[in-house]
C-alpha cells in the first residue's frame, strides 16, 4: 500500500511539473512573440500616408497628378568586425529588420531612401569585412522588385573629407546606385555625396561639383521648356518639377537649438554650435547647393536626432532621426507623399526600445512569482482572495 501512494506521489510531482513546464513555455513564446514580431505590426499599423494636393489643371479640364508614396530613413549604423559586439548586433539589427520588413508590408512604398551612414566602420574594414556587412545589408533590406531602394553616401561608409578615398567610393557605389538624379512619376530627386563637399579643390571635391553644375544645368533646361535656350541641345528633358535634395550632412544650420519634438536632440545638446564640415555642410557649400538645384525640399541624416528647418526663401529641410535602437530609444522613418508640384511628410514612429525592455522584464517577474506559487513559497493570489472571502462570509 506503502509503494502505491509513493508511486501516486512521484506520477503527481512529475504531472506538476510538467504542467508548470508548459505554463514558462507558454508565457515565454508569448512574450518573443510579442516583442519581436506583433509589437511591429501594432505600432507601425498606426502610421498613414499623408494626403497631398493632387488636383492640377490643365485648361479647362481637370487631371489627376501620380502620388509617389517615399520612404525615408537614415543612419542604420550596420555594426563591424571591430566595435561590433554580436549580442549589440543580433538586437539591434534584428529590430531594423522586423520594422523595415513590417513597414513594406503594411505601408507598401515605391521607393525608399536611405540618407547615409548605412554601415558604421565602412571608412576602415577590410575588403572580406566590408563583403560580409554587405551581405547582412542584402538581408535585412531585402525587398520586392517592384520596390526601388536607393543610397546615398555618408561619413561611415567612405569616411570624413580625410579619410575619403577614390577606391572607398567606388567600393560603395559598385555596391549601390552610382547615380546623383533620378527622376519617377514626374519628381526629380537629386542625390548628393554631401562628404564631397569640403570645398577645398580636391579631386574627389571637384568632380563632385562639377556632376552637381551638370545636374543643374539639365534642371534648369527642363524649367525652361516653354523657350529653350540653344544650350540645352535636343537630349531628352527631366520633368519640369523643382527636385528634393536628399544628403548625409544637414545644410549649414548653427545648431539644433531651433529643433523640437520627442525625437529631436536633448535638450541639454541642443544648444551646442555644429562645427562646419563635420555636424553640418560648410555654409558655403550649402549656398552653392541651394543656388545650383533650387531644391522644394531638402531631407537629410547624420544628426540622429529630427529637426525641421527654413533656408533662403523659405526652402525646408527636414533631418530624418536614425532607423536604430543603437542611436535612439525611439527610432523612427518619414513617409512622403509626392506630386510633381506637391509633398506632404509625415513620421511613422518604430517600438521604442523600452516598451519592449519593460515589457521582457515584466514577464520574468511573473515567472519567478508563477514559480514561487507553484513550489508553495507564495501564496496564490487567487487562493488567497478565495479565502478571505469565505473567512468574510463566516463573520
Amino acid at each position: 500500500m506503502a509503494t502505491i501512494k509513493l508511486w501516486f506521489g512521484r506520477q503527481n510531482f512529475h504531472l506538476l511539473k510538467s504542467f508548470l513546464l508548459l505554463k514558462i513555455i507558454a508565457v515565454v513564446f508569448a512574450v518573443l512573440l510579442f516583442c519581436e514580431f506583433l509589437i511591429y505590426y501594432l505600432v507601425i499599423f498606426r502610421c498613414n500616408w499623408p494626403e497631398v494636393k493632387i488636383r492640377a489643371y490643365d485648361g479647362k479640364r481637370e487631371t489627376l497628378e501620380p502620388v509617389l508614396k517615399a520612404m525615408f530613413l537614415a543612419d542604420t549604423h550596420l555594426l563591424g568586425e571591430v566595435r561590433g559586439h554580436w549580442l549589440d548586433k543580433l538586437r539591434r539589427e534584428w529590430q531594423m529588420e522586423r520594422a523595415f520588413q513590417t513597414a513594406l508590408w503594411l505601408l507598401q512604398p515605391e521607393v525608399v531612401f536611405i540618407l547615409g551612414d548605412i554601415f558604421d566602420e565602412g571608412k576602415w574594414s577590410s575588403s572580406q569585412a566590408w563583403a560580409e556587412d554587405v551581405e547582412r545589408f542584402h538581408k535585412m533590406f531585402r525587398h520586392p522588385r517592384h520596390v526601388q531602394l536607393k543610397v546615398v553616401a555618408g561619413n561611415h561608409d567612405i569616411g570624413f573629407h580625410y579619410q575619403m578615398s577614390t577606391y572607398r567610393i567606388k567600393r560603395f557605389e559598385e555596391v549601390f546606385n552610382r547615380e546623383r538624379l533620378f527622376s519617377w512619376k514626374g519628381i526629380n530627386f537629386v542625390m548628393v555625396n554631401s562628404v564631397a563637399l569640403e570645398g577645398d579643390g580636391c579631386n574627389i571635391c571637384s568632380e563632385a561639383e562639377a556632376e552637381l553644375i551638370k545636374i543643374s544645368h539639365k534642371l534648369n533646361c527642363s524649367r525652361e521648356q516653354a523657350h529653350r535656350s540653344s544650350r540645352c541641345g535636343d537630349g531628352q528633358l527631366l520633368p519640369a518639377s523643382a527636385p528634393i535634395l536628399l544628403q548625409h550632412f544637414p545644410l549649414y544650420r548653427r545648431s539644433d537649438a531651433n529643433c523640437s519634438g520627442e525625437d529631436a536632440a536633448p535638450p541639454e545638446e541642443r544648444g551646442i554650435p555644429f562645427k562646419e564640415r563635420y555636424d553640418a555642410l560648410s555654409r558655403e557649400a550649402s549656398q552653392k547647393l541651394l543656388w545650383w538645384l533650387r531644391p522644394r525640399l531638402v531631407l537629410s541624416g547624420h544628426t540622429h536626432s529630427a529637426c525641421e528647418v527654413l533656408h533662403g526663401t523659405g526652402i525646408p529641410e527636414v533631418s530624418v532621426p536614425s532607423f536604430s535602437w543603437r542611436n535612439r530609444n525611439n527610432p523612427s522613418f518619414i513617409m512622403g507623399s509626392m506630386t510633381p508640384t506637391e509633398h506632404a511628410l509625415a513620421k511613422c514612429y518604430l517600438p521604442f526600445e523600452d516598451t519592449v525592455l519593460i515589457t521582457y522584464c515584466g514577464a520574468a517577474g511573473f515567472l519567478v512569482v508563477l514559480m514561487f506559487i507553484h513550489f508553495g513559497l507564495l501564496a496564490s493570489p487567487f487562493l488567497f482572495g478565495w479565502q478571505l472571502l469565505r473567512k468574510f462570509k463566516t463573520m
